[in-house]
């Protein structure tokens, strides 16, 4: 974790969004979602309100919108259960352009896909504000436990390890004239899955060991501590105190 490590979400910038200690933005994101779970979801208003305040986070990040709606397009399975629920769902129901619909489908599906929209959005400006080294820092500071804080970094850097892995594989199959086409090359895909399952076991095995021979005792060590001023806390939490405020207004409305 002491290397530095980007990913594709991750939007360089120098804006105050990404000057913010990363727990902080992790604490406000969690309850940004738990206030938009919250809210009733006949207050249409409401959800309309928290995207002006997402906006807002993405014009104060600097993060294009262009950015953040191709990155959006990660919730799509999400979209298509949401328009099946009106056709399969029970109770009441009400025609729209000749098709029988459920009331309680229709208030389902809006439901999923406003708050699953917000979840989703308020995520990706997370990520494009915050490299994954930093998250796992903000893990740390949030008490998060220290073995699942070691195994998503583990998951992050052998994701990229595997991947580049795959990578070498397919090139070596194309250059020696392999292409998949049918079922009779599956037996091939499954030989090299094989390979790639070896080569990731004993690679990690030989990082154990070299960690272990560097005194690895079971916990990771900090490199660097960043704290959060009082003035910081009060700039993350400023999204979810303005979205608890509209969740607050449309329960009583």
């Amino acid at each position: 974790m002491g290397a530095g490590h980007s990913h594709r979400l991750y939007r360089h910038g120098h804006s105050p969004v990404h000057a913010l200690p990363p727990h902080t933005k992790l604490a406000a994101v969690l309850a940004f979602v738990i206030v938009v779970v919250s809210t009733p979801r006949e207050a249409m208003w409401a959800f309309a309100a928290y995207a002006v305040l997402l906006a807002a986070v993405a014009y104060a990040a600097r993060v294009p919108a262009a950015f953040l709606l191709k990155r959006l397009l990660i919730e799509v399975p999400f979209v298509a259960f949401a328009v099946l629920l009106p056709f399969v769902a029970e109770g009441e129901r009400v025609d729209v352009l000749g098709l029988s619909l459920s009331v309680n489908g229709l208030w389902g599906a809006w439901n999923v896909l406003a708050k699953g929209t917000l979840g989703v959005a308020a995520s990706v400006l997370l990520a494009a504000t915050t490299e994954l080294r930093e998250l796992l820092h903000g893990l740390q500071r949030l008490r998060l436990p220290p073995l699942l804080v070691q195994i998503a970094s583990f998951m992050v850097r052998y994701g990229d390890v595997i991947t580049d892995e795959m990578r070498r594989m397919r090139i070596a199959r194309e250059s020696r004239g392999f292409e998949a086409r049918g079922i009779r090359h599956w037996g091939v895909l499954a030989k090299s899955a094989g390979a790639l399952f070896i080569r990731s076991y004993e690679r990690g095995e030989r990082v154990h060991l070299a960690m272990v021979s560097r005194g690895y005792t079971g916990v990771m060590p900090v490199i660097d501590e960043v704290a959060a001023s009082r003035a910081q806390w009060s700039y993350a939490l400023a999204l979810p105190c303005a979205a608890l405020v509209v969740c607050l207004l449309g329960w009583a409305l």
